[in-house]
């Protein structure tokens, strides 16, 4: 149950991701927290939830024309020089706060793979550490919100990207 402060800070569109997910069979675990906005903040509060913790990571291409959002293990420093010659993309980079909220409608630190959901336009690539695919069943995902945690299986996170027209793809990160 949520309390009367999560509810005034609900996002928008979380009620009709919670209707499309339960729309599609999808169930998950639902953990409320104080509000996280990086991996280091969630692992100072000791914070005990079922299944793997995913850094999420909003990446543009040098030019702004191209957008990617990036899963992989939380613990991951990701080389994205290396990443960008690896995929021959022009130089990688993290995308704005301004162009997280345009295409994903998500503020920094609340952004996950269920933000796909918000990309009315599919204009997001969505690539995965393989690493992270062979590794988890359970993935952690925030609802737009980043004070609320939902573990979902992975099969059901697939059923839910394919609803919504995204294939991952999966990539051999270079980290540091």
């Amino acid at each position: 149950m949520s309390s009367p402060q999560a509810l005034l800070e609900q996002h928008p569109n979380r009620p009709l991701l919670s209707k499309t997910l339960h729309d599609l069979g999808i169930e998950w675990l639902c953990y409320e927290h104080p509000p996280l906005y990086t991996c280091d903040e969630a692992d100072a509060l000791g914070l005990k939830r079922d299944g793997t913790r995913i850094k999420n990571l909003f990446l543009r291409d040098n030019y702004g024309r191209a957008h990617f959002l990036l899963l992989t293990h939380a613990e991951n420093q990701v080389d994205l020089k290396s990443l960008s010659r690896q995929l021959n993309l022009s130089r990688l980079g993290f995308a704005s706060s301004e162009r997280l909220m345009r295409y994903l409608k998500v503020k920094p630190g609340c952004v996950s793979g269920l933000s796909l959901f918000n990309d009315e336009n599919r204009s997001v690539e969505l690539w995965i550490d393989h690493a992270l695919w062979c590794d988890a069943e359970l993935w952690q995902c925030h609802p737009f919100d980043n004070h609320l945690t939902w573990v979902l299986k992975k099969a059901d996170l697939v059923r839910f990207w394919t609803h919504l027209g995204y294939e991952p793809k999966l990539i051999e990160l270079p980290t540091f």
